[in-house]
């Protein structure tokens, strides 16, 4: 049967259904719907509870002496408590996953500084500084030997 014959034998079955009823059922089937769906946006039960619970919500006004007066008003002490990691780097180097795998105690792994040069000092994953190691009541620290500016810490994050 070619997909024409199969067409044409929709065809009167559909118009064998209308001579049934006085409508198409379709149609009929597509006015039930839109009925439904124009009773059901009437008759929302969200809507009548929203609008028993809306309020109006009270603004304050705003002027001069609502504004401190200057930054020692402001009270820092919940930002300065805040932590954040240091974290010093040595050097930095890239090597393969096969070169990884191969690693085992005794290793030797190049890194991309030479040796004496400064370390950097990061907070929270940022370069802050740069510094060298030294020894105090045998932990290590570091002395720091730049600090960047914050107007180059911004210009590096452009």
């Amino acid at each position: 049967m070619s997909e024409q014959d199969n067409n044409e034998d929709w065809d009167e079955v559909l118009e064998e259904s209308k001579g049934e009823g006085d409508a198409d059922p379709w149609a009929e089937a597509l006015e039930e719907q839109a009925a439904g769906e124009a009773a059901s946006q009437d008759e929302d039960p969200w809507a009548e509870a929203l609008e028993e619970q809306a309020q109006a919500a009270p603004v304050e006004q705003l002027n001069d002496s609502s504004r401190p007066k200057s930054a020692t008003d402001i009270n820092l002490d919940m930002v300065l408590e805040l932590p954040v990691t240091i974290s010093m780097e040595i050097g930095r180097t890239k090597i393969s996953i096969r070169n990884l795998l191969q690693l085992s105690q005794g290793s030797v792994i190049e890194l991309d500084r030479l040796a004496g040069e400064a370390m950097d000092v990061l907070v929270n994953d940022t370069l802050i500084a740069h510094g060298e190691v030294v020894v105090v009541n045998d932990k290590f620290g570091i002395r720091l030997t730049d600090v960047i500016s914050a107007d180059e810490r911004i210009k590096k994050l452009r």
